[in-house]
This record gives structure tokens, C-alpha cells and sequence, in this order.
């Protein structure tokens, strides 16, 4: 492993200015990330212990208990082989060799094989566990603490990774496709670059960018060292970690819970048990958990463990094992068994000393489905942390929506809700009926009065005449809100249109654009600004003003 910083990242002077927001208010986190973040003890069961900081030394001590100097051994010359041959920085190497020191412990995320990173929040991620390092590292010296990317390279939605959006347009990666995604050859990514030497323009940035792309899925036979090579050189000097679990030693060292997921139902019965707890609670599933939680791997498949009366056969083939056989394959090929969403969870957790996993809001709704899993297997369940999110805010942009007298949080609304706030905002006429309703229900309550003296008959009338004329207010209002909208159209257009760059499509910017759209704008500034403006222990929005 050569010792190398081949991006070299300038602090800024200081910070960009930001602006926090409750997760809640953004209107893009479930009831189930909200509430986990304020804590409704309704959901305690459900988890560990809370990210606040001084939590992470209480799990240190329970995960160093139960992680042993064997497991630390296998794992550091795992990853001395992973990444053999392959250019570092001095704070990666460094790392490396702490993972074997026994108060050395890992802050984990990860992230699909995305074709050139994918969206946005790919960054956010890693900064996210990056920046938690170097705090506790700071906080707590007698520990040492690791940032971790863990690559999805089992996966096989290959759909879901080969593109990213540039400036509105999708950048695809056409292939045939069927296996994990990690061991697919990089053949026709020329093609992408080509199109990219269009799309970047000529710049100094874009002439890094393109650089980037050609190093990583030209020079690299397969997605797996590509996509190391990329997050390496955008963040390994930072000392970050990359770990590919599709890993033959690893994996050896998962044979026996393997083993209870094949034969014991271990898993479908406990995580079914806790899913439905939070189905009472209200809250949905986020993954279906399946009899046997394991896929098998072959030349060109990863295809689900299918078990019917003793018969284990392998989904869409004509392969198949008895309960002995497969257990016999298990032990001397554990290289072919492949965790699903839901096992993959516990295999990191296994193979790793780990104290928390920073993930999205998806991410961390499945973890909350493991609680009572982690503890029939008797393995620690980690601090669950949500990553960073975060809105990168033009200065040119903050300047128009000053003028036009709206703030940045307004634009997290709807539409339609936006427009509507706005026209009432800049209105001259005065578009809320709320005193006019109050009146005419005043007005109702002596007609209330003189019901109750007479019949039941005449009450119910009473009562559809107020319906009746509140309807008509309601109308009017509207009608009113509508006339306005047309009269202040101009203004109206602008601030959507300012809302629709920032919230392409009606999303969050961070899951659609590519972070190499900014980084044509900032060139390495870009990683530098997320990176110093977003506080993992938080828990709220970042908007950051650039």
C-alpha cells in the first residue's frame, strides 16, 4: 500500500454561513425519523442507546467486551489485502493498522456502487462519519475511533446505480447486467465519459472531474475498484476507511450466524415479531423480512434461498441442496452466501467494532426492525445516527428570494402551499376570511338558541344554512386567492422557479443531483464547505449558503 494524499483539500478561511432546521419542518422525514430524533419513548424499545456523544464511550466499553482480538486480527489482514496495490494517505494507512489496537472502534455508513457517487447525499454521508470521528477522537483520547464506508457490493438493482442526474439530464451506463453489482466488469463506461467531456465543459474543474471518471471506471476492471478508487480519492485523506464485505475471509467468520438464518428461522421470527410492534405503533415496514434473510451467489447470480419441505433451492435456477448439503456449502464456500438488506445489518456488525451507523432515514427505519434480532444472537446493536442532510444555497439564489421577501425555509413547502403563503405575504387585500367565519358563526350562536326552543327539524336547518354560507366563504376566499395569484404571476413564477433549482422536481436536492454539478462551480471547495459545515450530533437540517 503506497502512502499517498493525491487530493489535496484547503481549509476555507471560515465556514460558509448556515442556517439549521428541524427535521420535521423540512416536510421530508417520516413520522418515524421524527419522532425517533425527539425522542418518543414510545420507540425506545426499538434501539440502543440515543447518538448523544457522551453515548458512544458507554457503547465502546460494551462492544470492546464482546469483539475479539481474533475478529480484529481477521479484520485488519482482510483489509490489508482489499486494498493491496492501491494508493492511500497517511491517515488511511494509519487507521488500518489502529484497527487492531482493542480501544480503536469504527463509525460506519454505506452506500450503493452509484455510478460516480450518484446523488448528493453520497458526500454527506461519509462527511457525516468522517467529521464524528475526528470529534470523538478529540473528545475522547483514550479511544481512537475510524471512519468507515462499507461499499454495497452485493447488491444486484443494478437499475438503481447505473446513472446520476447532471443538470436535469440522466447520465446513463448501458449494460446487460445479473449478479452483484461489485463484480461487474467496467466495459462501456468510455462511452459515459465521452458524454461527460460534452456535458462538463472546459475548465480547470471539469478537467479534474473528467480526470477522476477516467482513473477510477477506465483504469479499474470492475465496479468495486472503481467506486474504492473514487471515494478514496475524494475522502481518504481524511483517513476514511473503504471495506468490501464481499470478502471470502469475512465471510468466514459469518458462517455461524449463516447458519442459524438457513436452518433455525432465527431471523424471520424475531425481526417479524418486531416489525409488528411498530405496525402498531403506526409505523410502516420498511423491509419485508423473509424465511431465510440469504442470498446465494453464482457466475452471473444472486438469487434468494428459497426452503420448502428440507429442499433449499436457489430462486430462478434449477439448483437445489438438502439441509446437509447446503450447511456443507455454507462451511467451504462462504463466499457464495450473500446477506439480504435485513442480514447484511448483523454481518457488518460482526465483522466490525463497531459503535454506530450512520445512515438515511430508510436506512435507519430497517435497523429499527433488528432490536430484538441483535439481542436473541447476542450481538451489540450499534448507535443509530441519521446522516446529514443538508441544501447548498447559491449566493446568487439568497439574493433573489431577499428581494422577493421570502426565506429559505419556505421553499420546503409544497407548490401549490408556497404560493399560496406567498400571495397572502405580498397581498395588498387581506386574502384570510378567518374574522368574517368567526362573525358569521357568532351570529349562528343566537339562531343555536332559538333551535333548541322549537324542534329538532328546525336545528338541523339551522345548522345547514351555517354550513351552507361558511362554504360560500370558503369559496370566495379561494376565488379571491386565485385572482390575487394571477395579478402577482411574475413574482409567483420567479420564487417557484427559484424553488424548482433547488428542489429539482419537487425533491430534495441532495437525492437528486450529483455532487459534480457543484463541484464545476467550486472545484474542491465544494468538499471542503460540506465537510466543515455539517455537524453530525445535530439532528437537524443543514442549509448551507455558498
Amino acid at each position: 500500500m503506497k502512502a499517498q494524499k493525491v487530493f489535496t483539500f484547503v481549509s476555507s478561511e471560515r465556514p460558509m454561513p448556515t442556517k439549521l432546521l428541524p427535521y420535521r419542518q423540512t416536510h421530508s422525514f417520516s413520522n418515524l425519523i421524527c419522532d425517533y430524533l425527539d425522542r418518543n419513548p414510545a420507540l425506545s424499545p426499538f434501539y440502543n442507546l440515543f447518538p448523544d456523544e457522551e453515548n458512544f464511550v458507554k457503547q465502546a466499553q460494551s462492544k470492546g467486551k464482546n469483539f475479539s482480538t481474533d475478529s480484529r486480527t481477521l479484520l485488519v489482514q482482510s483489509l490489508q489485502e482489499q486494498y493491496e496495490g492501491i494508493t492511500i494517505s497517511e491517515a488511511t494507512k494509519n487507521n488500518l493498522e489502529l484497527l487492531a489496537d482493542p480501544n480503536c472502534f469504527t463509525i460506519t455508513t454505506g452506500h450503493q456502487l452509484n455510478l460516480f457517487t450518484g446523488p448528493l447525499y453520497f458526500l454527506y454521508k461519509i462527511f457525516s462519519v468522517i467529521n464524528l470521528t475526528e470529534r470523538l477522537n478529540e473528545s475522547y483520547p483514550n479511544y481512537r475511533f475510524v471512519p468507515v464506508y462499507w461499499m454495497a457490493t452485493e447488491d444486484h438493482d443494478f437499475e438503481e446505480i447505473n446513472y446520476f442526474n447532471l443538470r436535469g439530464k440522466k447520465v446513463v451506463w448501458e449494460k446487460s447486467y445479473g449478479g452483484p453489482v461489485g463484480e461487474y466488469d467496467t466495459d462501456g463506461l468510455g462511452q459515459v465519459l465521452e458524454l461527460l467531456k460534452l456535458e462538463f465543459g472546459e475548465s480547470e474543474a471539469s478537467s479534474e472531474l473528467l480526470t477522476l471518471f477516467e482513473n477510477a471506471y477506465l483504469r479499474h476492471s470492475d465496479l468495486a475498484s472503481a467506486t474504492r478508487y473514487l471515494a478514496n480519492e475524494l475522502c481518504g485523506s481524511y483517513g476514511l476507511v473503504i471495506v468490501d464485505g464481499n470478502d471470502t475471509r469475512l465471510k468466514g467468520s459469518f458462517i455461524p450466524y449463516a447458519e442459524k438464518e438457513l436452518v433455525g428461522g432465527t431471523g424471520f421470527r424475531e425481526i417479524t415479531a418486531t416489525t409488528s410492534k411498530l405496525k402498531e405503533l403506526g409505523y410502516p415496514e420498511q423491509v419485508h423480512p423473509r424465511e431465510i434473510n440469504l442470498f446465494y451467489i453464482a457466475e452471473g447470480i444472486r438469487e434468494r434461498i428459497i426452503e420448502r419441505d428440507g429442499v433449499y433451492y436457489i430462486n430462478d435456477t434449477e439448483q437445489s441442496f438438502t439441509k446437509e448439503k447446503i450447511v456443507k456449502e455454507l462451511r467451504e464456500n462462504p463466499q457464495r452466501f450473500s446477506p439480504n438488506a435485513l442480514l447484511r445489518p448483523l454481518y457488518q456488525e460482526v465483522i466490525l467494532p463497531n459503535l454506530c451507523y450512520v445512515g438515511g432515514g430508510g436506512e435507519l427505519a430497517y435497523w429499527f426492525q433488528l432490536k430484538d434480532y441483535f439481542e436473541t444472537v447476542e450481538v451489540d446493536m450499534p448507535i443509530l445516527l441519521l446522516r446529514n442532510s443538508a441544501l447548498l444555497v447559491p449566493e446568487s439564489l439568497q439574493i433573489k428570494l431577499e428581494k422577493l421577501g421570502a426565506g429559505i425555509s419556505d421553499l420546503f413547502l409544497k407548490s401549490h402551499e408556497l404560493s399560496s403563503m406567498h400571495t397572502r405575504r405580498i397581498s395588498e387585500i387581506d386574502i384570510d376570511f378567518s374574522s368574517q367565519k368567526a362573525h358569521l358563526q357568532s351570529q349562528f350562536e343566537a339562531l343555536y338558541d332559538l333551535a333548541k326552543m322549537t324542534d329538532a327539524s328546525f336545528l338541523g336547518a339551522v345548522g345547514a344554512q351555517e354550513k351552507k354560507q361558511l362554504n360560500g366563504l370558503d369559496h370566495l376566499e379561494k376565488r379571491l386567492m386565485k385572482a390575487q395569484k394571477r395579478k402577482l404571476k411574475d413574482e409567483l413564477e420567479r420564487l417557484l422557479q427559484i424553488q424548482n433549482i433547488l428542489f429539482p422536481n419537487g425533491s430534495l436536492q441532495e437525492r437528486s443531483k450529483n455532487f459534480s454539478e457543484f463541484y464545476l462551480d467550486m472545484s474542491t471547495n465544494l468538499l471542503t464547505t460540506v465537510k466543515e459545515n455539517l455537524d453530525p450530533l445535530a439532528h437537524e437540517f443543514t442549509i448551507i449558503y455558498t
